[in-house]
């Protein structure tokens, strides 16, 4: 029996997932390194997408060439090891209110990566929507009079998560061509691997590794950081996969992009992170401007 709209139901629940996973992130974001976030998160996944991929697929090298594993591994290597690091880190600081609406520029920086490398054109419409997402993040570099975060933390916030974008856009343009033709379980498989291994090497060298490695937590902190680590590495990946599997792959999309609103959400009701005028046009701004550079 096919139930009507399963796969619009996938994405729209992928969005939920994503946010309440974000929200958890800030949470073991107090206790935990983002290094050490990064790498257990990742970590986990792994360990759970193993018999994951082989139910569905088989065995996860499988059909794919030594050349496209290392082209994998690199890509997980920038767009998970590097990039969620840096995301959590501007999470730290901006708080997830604030880290929504930075996360829109994830969409531009693959629109220009594309227009770089791939040579895809840029309409009028995208164009306009980039704007509207810079205009978005600049109505959020002032300090934030309510004093919930210093000057310097917004800075810094904005520019890890900026980059933590710009490095994830890297890491997808770059294996474009294989997204295209693997399938998406073993290939994300993959993909963690990357990541984890660059993360190891940066625990292996680090002057604080001990610290970093051992963090002290409470019972309340590690079921932060499984629940964080299992909904937004594992169930948020497979619900993504079912979303684009079952609906068309544009209103999928659509509806993965309303996490920024329902993390925006989220972070007001259970982080109790303030909601002002600057914040909300940030987020209007930033949200329809990415489904404008999605869409246009």
């Amino acid at each position: 029996m096919q139930i009507p709209y399963i796969g619009e139901i996938f994405a729209f629940v992928t969005a939920i997932v994503w946010a309440s996973a974000v929200i958890l992130f800030k949470k073991s974001g107090e206790t935990v390194h983002p290094v050490a976030l990064n790498f257990f998160k990742n970590l986990l996944a792994m360990v759970l997408l193993v018999p994951t991929v082989y139910f569905f697929e088989g065995w996860i090298f499988e059909g794919f060439t030594s050349d496209e594993i290392i082209l994998l591994l690199a890509s997980g290597a920038l767009g998970i090891g590097v990039a969620d690091t840096l995301f959590f880190r501007s999470l730290n600081l901006l708080g997830a209110g604030l880290s929504a609406i930075v996360d829109c520029l994830y969409s531009p920086s693959i629109i220009f990566l594309a227009f770089l490398w791939v040579g895809e054109r840029l309409g009028i419409l995208q164009i306009i929507g980039v704007a509207m997402i810079i205009s978005a993040v600049l109505t959020i570099t002032r300090a934030d009079k309510s004093g919930f975060i210093g000057r310097r933390n917004l800075l810094l916030g904005i520019l890890w998560g900026a980059l933590a974008m710009f490095a994830m856009a890297v890491g997808i343009v770059m294996i474009k061509p294989l997204l295209n033709r693997s399938p998406l379980l073993p290939l994300s498989e993959i993909r963690l691997f990357g990541g984890g291994i660059i993360l190891a090497i940066v625990l292996i060298f680090h002057p604080r590794r001990r610290k970093i490695a051992t963090p002290h937590l409470t019972r309340r902190g590690w079921t932060y950081l499984l629940t964080s680590s299992f909904l937004g590495a594992y169930c948020a990946l497979l619900l993504w996969l079912a979303g684009m599997k079952y609906t068309q792959a544009s209103i999928a999309a659509a509806l993965n992009q309303t996490s920024n609103i329902f993390i925006f959400i989220f972070a007001a009701l259970f982080l109790k992170e303030p909601i002002t005028r600057r914040r909300v046009i940030g987020i209007i701004l930033g949200v329809a401007g990415a489904f404008i550079v999605t869409f246009g």
